[in-house]
C-alpha cells in the first residue's frame, strides 16, 4: 500500500509519483515553489493518481479566480471516475459545495473531515485557507487545535501546523501566544512563509511598526524570492510599517518596486496592490497613473460572481483610473445579487455591496453617505473576507470620511478607537490633530 508522509493511503499512486506529490504538498505548505508542476509531473506517472488530482484541483479552487474555479470543476469530474478511499471522497465531498458558492458548507466538511483525519496535512491547511477567506476568526484557531495533540514533532508537516496555530491566534487577538508560536514555527522550518506572516500580523495589529520591518528584513532571505508566493504580500506589511511611521514616500517605493513591479496577475497581489494605492491616496499621495495599470490586470478577475472581497478591491482601481463603466458594471452585478443561495450570493448582497457603494461614495466625495454606508458594512465585515489587517481599510476609509465630510462627532469617535489601539501610529495621530482642529474651528 502507498502511503503519504503522514501514513494515508493514496488510491492510484506508485513510488516515483509519489515523491513529486509530496514535493508538491510541501510547496504548498510553505506557498514556495510551483505545485501545480510538481502535480503534473505525478499525475504524468500515476495517471490515476487520485489524490494528486484532488490537490490540482482543491488549489485551483481557493485561488478565488474565475478561470481557475472553472479548471477545478473540470478536474474533478474527472477525479469522479477514479478510484476514491474514504479520505479521498470525504475531501472530493468537501470541494463540491465550495465550487457552488457554498463556503461554509464546505468548510463544516472539512471540520468534520480532520475530527476523522486529525493528521490529513493537507486538508488541515484547505480549511484553515477557506477559515481565512470566510474570515472566521474562531475556525482559523480552533480547526488547529482540535488536531494539534495528535500531532507531534516526529510527525512531518508539525512545523507547519504550529504555523497555521500561529495565524488563528493572532486573528482571535491572542497576540502573545501567536507570537510565540509563530517564532517556534520557523524555528523548525525558516522557510514557513505562513508562520513568518503571523508574526508580522502580530506586529501590525499592535502597532510594533519598527518591530515588523526589524522582523521582515532580518528574514527577508527567507520570504523574498522569486519563487515565493507570499513575497508581495509580505512586501505590503513592510509598506504598511512605513505608513504607520509617516514614512510615506518609503512606502510608494515598495508599491513601484517589490508590490507591483512584476506586474502580478495573482488575485491576492493584486488586492495587496489596490488596497496600498487606496491607502496612499487617501494620505494625499499624488499616484499618478498607477491606478490604469492595476485596472486593466484586474479585468480578468472581477466578475462581481466568484468573491466579493476581490470585487471590493477591482472597484478601488477601477475608481482611480476613472473607468466609470466597470464600476458600474460590479455594482450592477452586487445589486443583482439577491438570496442566501448560495453562500456566495449572500456574501455579494449583504456584505459586499455596502462595501463597493460606500467606498465609490467616498471616491466621488459624498462623505456622508459613504460615513453611513461603511459605518454599518464594518460591523458586517468579518462575514468574509480576508484579515483583520486587511479589512482596517474599511475603517481608515470610514475616519476619512467622517474628517472630509465635517461630521466632527463621528470623526472624533473613530479617532479615539483607533489611538486605543494603536497610539503611536502616525496615521492615526494624524487623525487626532485633524479633530482638534475641528473642535477648535
Amino acid at each position: 500500500m502507498q502511503c503519504d508522509l503522514q501514513g494515508h493511503s493514496l488510491s492510484g499512486a506508485n513510488g516515483a509519483a509519489i515523491e513529486d506529490y509530496e514535493a508538491a504538498v510541501r510547496a504548498f505548505n510553505l506557498y514556495r515553489g510551483d505545485p501545480i508542476a510538481l502535480i503534473d509531473s505525478a499525475t504524468g506517472k500515476a495517471t490515476e493518481f487520485t489524490m494528486a488530482w484532488l490537490l490540482k484541483a482543491w488549489l485551483y479552487a481557493v485561488a478565488t479566480e474565475p478561470e481557475a474555479n472553472r479548471e477545478a470543476e473540470t478536474i474533478l469530474e474527472r477525479v469522479a471516475g477514479l478510484t476514491l478511499n474514504e479520505r479521498e471522497l470525504s475531501l472530493a465531498a468537501a470541494l463540491t459545495p465550495l465550487l457552488k458558492g457554498d463556503w461554509t458548507e464546505a468548510a463544516l466538511k472539512l471540520d468534520h473531515h480532520s475530527v476523522r483525519y486529525p493528521l490529513d496535512l493537507v486538508a488541515l491547511q484547505l480549511g484553515h485557507l477557506i477559515d481565512f477567506y470566510r474570515a472566521d476568526a474562531r475556525d482559523l484557531r480552533d480547526r488547529i487545535h482540535r488536531a494539534l495533540p495528535k500531532w507531534s514533532p516526529a510527525v512531518p508537516g508539525y512545523s507547519i501546523v504550529l504555523g497555521m496555530r500561529a495565524f488563528g491566534l493572532e486573528e482571535c487577538g491572542d497576540y502573545g501566544r501567536a507570537e510565540a508560536a509563530g517564532r517556534e514555527a520557523v524555528a523548525f522550518e525558516p522557510l514557513d512563509c505562513w508562520a513568518h506572516h503571523a508574526v508580522a500580523h502580530v506586529m501590525e495589529m499592535q502597532g510594533r511598526a519598527e518591530d515588523g520591518i526589524g522582523w521582515m528584513s532580518t528574514r527577508e532571505p527567507y520570504w523574498s524570492g522569486d519563487d515565493n508566493f507570499f513575497r508581495v504580500h509580505n512586501w505590503w506589511h513592510n509598506a504598511l510599517y512605513h505608513l504607520d511611521l509617516g514614512k510615506v514616500e518609503e512606502a510608494m517605493a515598495l508599491y513601484d518596486g517589490p508590490v507591483r513591479e512584476g506586474r502580478s496577475t495573482v488575485a491576492l497581489d493584486m488586492v495587496d496592490a489596490s488596497a496600498l494605492l487606496w491607502r496612499l491616496s487617501m494620505l494625499g499621495t499624488d499616484v499618478g497613473d498607477r491606478w490604469q495599470e492595476l485596472a486593466d490586470t484586474w479585468d480578468q478577475h472581477a466578475d462581481g460572481r466568484l468573491y466579493p472581497f476581490n470585487d471590493w478591491h477591482a472597484v478601488m482601481a477601477y475608481l482611480g483610473a476613472g473607468r466609470d463603466n466597470d464600476v458600474d458594471r460590479i455594482l450592477n452585478t452586487l445589486r443583482g445579487a439577491a438570496g442566501d443561495h448560495p453562500e456566495i450570493v449572500c456574501w455579494a448582497w449583504k456584505t459586499g455591496l455596502p462595501l463597493v457603494e460606500g467606498f465609490v461614495a467616498f471616491w466621488r466625495g459624498d462623505y456622508a453617505v459613504a460615513a453611513r454606508l461603511l459605518h454599518g458594512a464594518r460591523h458586517i465585515a468579518n462575514s468574509f473576507g480576508g484579515s483583520h489587517a486587511q479589512r482596517d481599510i474599511i475603517d481608515w476609509t470610514l475616519a476619512e470620511a467622517a474628517l472630509r465630510g465635517g461630521l466632527r462627532d463621528l470623526a472624533e469617535a473613530m479617532s479615539s478607537e483607533r489611538l486605543a489601539l494603536k497610539a503611536h501610529s502616525r496615521v492615526n495621530l494624524g487623525f487626532a490633530a485633524r479633530v482638534k482642529q475641528m473642535t477648535m474651528a
